[in-house]
């Protein structure tokens, strides 16, 4: 008798603490999944659009290139207080993706480097004539765009 009497609790104890593990593991996942994912695009011309966005901290951007032409997600080191410095990913034509989870607040700037590259003060601008977008002295606009990443909820 003694030792049923031992062993329920230990049996009691046992389950006791799968149950928490269950519930634990249900709410980080509930958490987790309340994370948002943003979407910037590339439309049929050179730009991204939104140009600025403003998420909170463990949300997930993606990009996607609805262009016909391939273009990059490079980050302008300088400016990027997200921990994302060194960024630098092509968007295949036609549909190609690519995401990045920001898990700290700061700010990313980044810029396309087939139709931007960096000045002296580390700004995007136009190529121009080495590489310019079209002839004639219209070299376009920059191809650039500026994440604001906010403290989580």
């Amino acid at each position: 008798m003694l030792k049923l009497v031992l062993v329920l609790p230990v049996v009691a104890v046992v389950i006791g603490v799968g149950v928490i593990a269950v519930i634990g593991a249900g709410g980080a996942g509930a958490h987790s999944s309340d994370r948002r994912v943003d979407r910037v695009t590339v439309p049929p011309a050179d730009r991204f659009t939104p140009f600025a966005l403003t998420i909170h901290a463990g949300d997930t951007v993606r990009w996607v290139n609805n262009d016909e032409d391939d273009h990059t997600v490079v980050s302008d080191n300088a400016f990027d207080t997200t921990g994302h410095q060194g960024t630098d990913q092509i968007l295949s034509a036609d549909g190609g993706k690519f995401h990045l989870r920001f898990r700290q607040p700061g700010t990313f700037v980044y810029y396309c480097r087939f139709h931007a590259h960096l000045d002296a003060h580390d700004q995007p601008v136009a190529p121009g004539p080495e590489g310019g977008i079209e002839r004639g002295g219209n070299f376009g606009t920059p191809m650039s765009g500026v994440i604001t990443v906010l403290p989580s909820d």
